[in-house]
């Protein structure tokens, strides 16, 4: 697939699990990726191997999100290492996927102001902060795109923090579209389900029990990929999207419907 090439995108949070599946997608799809990492450049360049390894284009950068200057050093070493693939005097930007997130259980009785910061820093104040000091790289036409979560729809108790996190995530979707509409560039949010992923792997990949509870909860009796999502993701990254914006896309395989 080609409907990508000439683009240029960044999946923050993308050497492992949700994000890589985009990543790989997206580079499939014919985009040079920015494929960012807060702490694991291995599994990173594991991922740029993978990609280059099956035709596409990838770099891999870190800046460690949910810390003080986070989003000037993001910028910094994106720049540094796009520029490696200059096309031309072109080293912008079409495509932003704000991935990366922090998710700690926390019961609304016993939650600490330490975890409801991390999460607020990484899960809305970076993704804010990434767009606004973009905003020069992102051509116009563009997309911006938002990973959220099905549980801003579910009231999972244990999850109230990270679930407010993702609330707030959406409505920042919701009024960056029309802030950025006369630009036409696209803003959506992706709202996952259960997804079989390397953080949830010691409860769930695992435990067999586990595993046919939580398959029960989609529609479809299964537990979702990263490619359930890097999928829908792929579409609001292309041109087939041009009249979607401001937008939650559920896909949760029908979660709890």
């Amino acid at each position: 697939m080609d409907r990508l090439t000439g683009k240029t995108a960044v999946v923050t949070g993308s050497s492992r699990s949700i994000g890589r599946g985009i990543a790989e997608r997206l580079a499939a799809d014919g985009a040079l990726v920015g494929v960012h990492y807060s702490n694991s450049p291995r599994e990173a360049a594991e991922v740029v191997d993978t990609i280059v390894a099956a035709g596409g284009r990838a770099f891999a950068f870190g800046a460690e999100l949910g810390t003080d200057g986070d989003t000037d050093r993001f910028w910094t070493e994106f720049d540094g290492h796009r520029a490696k693939f200059d096309d031309g005097d072109d080293t912008g930007l079409d495509i932003i996927v704000n991935n990366v997130a922090v998710a700690l259980r926390d019961e609304f009785e016993v939650a600490t102001r330490s975890d409801f910061d991390r999460m607020f820093a990484v899960n809305v104040r970076a993704p804010f902060f990434i767009i606004q000091q973009g905003l020069d790289r992102i051509r116009d036409g563009g997309r911006v795109i938002n990973i959220s979560s099905v549980v801003t729809r579910l009231a999972l108790t244990e999850v109230i923090a990270y679930g407010t996190t993702k609330g707030a995530v959406d409505t920042f979707t919701l009024i960056l579209a029309k802030v950025l509409a006369a630009r036409n560039i696209t803003v959506n949010s992706v709202a996952p389900g259960y997804i079989d992923t390397d953080s949830n792997a010691d409860w769930l990949r695992f435990d067999a029990e586990a595993w046919r509870e939580t398959a029960a909860k989609s529609a479809f009796g299964r537990v979702g990929t990263a490619r359930d999502i890097a999928d829908v993701v792929s579409f609001l990254a292309s041109d087939d999207s041009r009249w979607v914006t401001g937008q939650v896309i559920d896909a949760s395989g029908g979660t709890r419907l």
